[in-house]
Parts: C-alpha cells; structure tokens; sequence
C-alpha cells in the first residue's frame, strides 16, 4: 500500500519526509504483515531509490526478520545502492529466513552440482583475506574488497561500506586504487578502464582508458597503484613487474617497466595491493603486506592484513 506525506494510514505512523521510503509490520492480526510505501518517494527501477531493494528488505520484515548489523545484507538498517545484475540474497539473510521457516523444500541440488552458497560479506577477523586494492583519501586509508570497503582513521574502528553507498557510478570487484596528491583525485582501476572521483562525485570525462594514462596495449589490466611520495611519480604493479608514471607529463617514464624485485628487493610474488602511509610502503601480496622504507628501499619486516584492519 502506497500513502502520501502526513496521512494517518491506520498504523498511527504517518510519513513525514522522504528520508522515510517504507514500512512494514511482523506477522500477526490486523495490520501483521502490511507493507506501507511513501508515495512522495521517488522509486525506480534502476538507478536511485529502487522500488525492488525496498520492496524486498520491507517484505523481510513483513516475514519476521528483524534489521541485521551485517552491512551487506538485504536487511541492514540503511538503504544504500545497489547494482541489481549482481544482486544476490546474502548469507546472513539466508539463514535468517531459513531459521524461521526452513529450507525451502522446492530447491533441489542440480545432479552432479554443489548447492550454491549465498554471498557473505568480507570479514576483517578472516586471517585469509585478500584485499582488491588499498588507498588513502584525504588522510582516511580505505581497503577495498569485492563491493565493500572499510575507512579508517588513525585513532578510530575501520568502518564498512558498501563501495556504491559512497559513489553510485564507480563499479564493485575493483582492481586498484590511489590518491593523487597532484590532484586531490582518487583514481579506481578496474579491467581496462579508470574512473576518477573528487569526494563524492565523479570527475567528468570519466571513466577513460588505460591506454590514455600511457600504459602499453598489452596491458589489460593493473594489479596494484600507489603515489610515491619520494620520486612523486605514480608506480602501477602489473604482474611481475611496475611502471613509473609522471602526472605532470601525463606519460610512462623511460626505463620502464622494471621488475618489482629490482625496485622492492625481497618481492618475489605478486603485488595485489599497495599504498604509502607515514614514510612506509606497503605491498600486498595475497594476506601478506611487506612493509618497505620509501627513502631506503629496505625491507623491514611482513606483516598482516590486522595491522591496519584490527579485528
């Protein structure tokens, strides 16, 4: 049921802003599994308030769910975007539908086939985790991985997003990001092109190609970026080996690419992440992060992801 601003619509909870997109009610009698919807909201089917996310989470209500702490399920307290081609029940949803009513006994395993598994969202405790890419923005270091992403100040708990929840346009799965201290600009680098956003918005113009940061035709893809401070050029890591851009000429340097282990001895498998923070660079390679001095190019010691994602 659909209902406009400020009209009692029989549950003596009437809707005042559109900041309120829905409400819905746990089984029971008389208004036990109503759904009420704002009629002053503007609802789509793509792009901005979508009509099937809200549906959705309100109808888990209407079933008996409860909100989830999980950011990454349907039932999580907030709306946030989402890109419905991908779009998939998460496992806390999952098992909180399945402990009040069960399986459902029309899903038969496919022969030969493992039941699939919901979606889960990444966990800063798992000791395996494998970040996408790691950055910093405006003295925040932000960790990427799949469509989340955790914040994090110096002296606060990272917190977790989902990556559209900050920048609607920018796509999930990333595969590198960093900051550009020439520009005020972080840079997302996924398959063959790049986006640039300034705050919360999207740099016009964007996304481009990789080819139009100088980086050769048979690169497909970038593993790893970071702004060096110390030679104030950006380095991308692309397998075993890195390149030197210059910003201010907007070209590859010469001499490049180099081996990672000729410019970061003791790297010898590859860069999946990588950023520079209080005069240290970090490499990620899988769960592992080698912590190097950006003045020195030593080696100091290798750490985890919980160094920087406390569990």
């Amino acid at each position: 049921m659909v209902f406009p601003f400020g009209v009692d619509h029989g549950d003596n909870d009437p809707f005042y802003d559109e900041n309120y997109l829905a409400h819905a009610y746990a089984p029971g009698p008389g208004i036990g599994g109503d759904v009420h919807f704002n009629d002053n909201v503007h609802f789509t089917s793509t792009r901005g308030t979508n009509l099937f996310i809200v549906a959705a989470h309100e109808i888990g209500h209407a079933l008996g769910l409860a909100h989830s702490h999980n950011v990454g399920a349907l039932m999580y307290r907030s709306y946030s975007e989402t890109d419905l081609r991908t779009f998939s029940l998460n496992r806390d949803d999952v098992h909180g539908i399945q402990s009040i009513y069960g399986p459902n006994p029309n899903v038969k395993p496919k022969p030969g086939k493992p039941d699939p598994t919901p979606p889960s969202t990444p966990d800063v405790c798992d000791p395996a985790l494998v970040l996408d890419a790691v950055t910093t923005m405006r003295g925040e270091k932000m960790f990427f991985k799949g469509r989340f992403f955790w914040r994090s100040q110096s002296q606060s708990q990272p917190e977790q997003h989902p990556i559209k929840s900050f920048w609607p346009d920018l796509p999930d799965n990333i595969d590198a990001a960093y900051e550009s201290a020439l520009s005020d600009r972080l840079f997302i680098f996924k398959g063959l092109k790049v986006w640039a956003v300034s705050g919360h918005d999207l740099v016009p113009g964007y996304p481009k190609y990789l080819k139009d940061m100088g980086l050769l035709g048979i690169v497909k893809k970038v593993n790893a970026a970071l702004y060096d401070e110390d030679s104030g050029k950006t380095l991308f890591f692309v397998g075993d080996k890195y390149y030197s851009y210059d910003e201010n000429k907007k070209r590859m340097d010469k001499g490049f690419p180099k081996r990672v282990d000729k410019g970061f001895p003791g790297m010898t498998s590859k860069v999946t992440a990588a950023f520079q923070v209080h005069g240290f660079t970090y490499l990620f390679s899988g769960s592992a992060v080698f912590e190097y001095s950006f003045s020195t190019g030593r080696l100091f010691r290798v750490i985890g992801n919980n160094y920087f994602l406390p569990c």
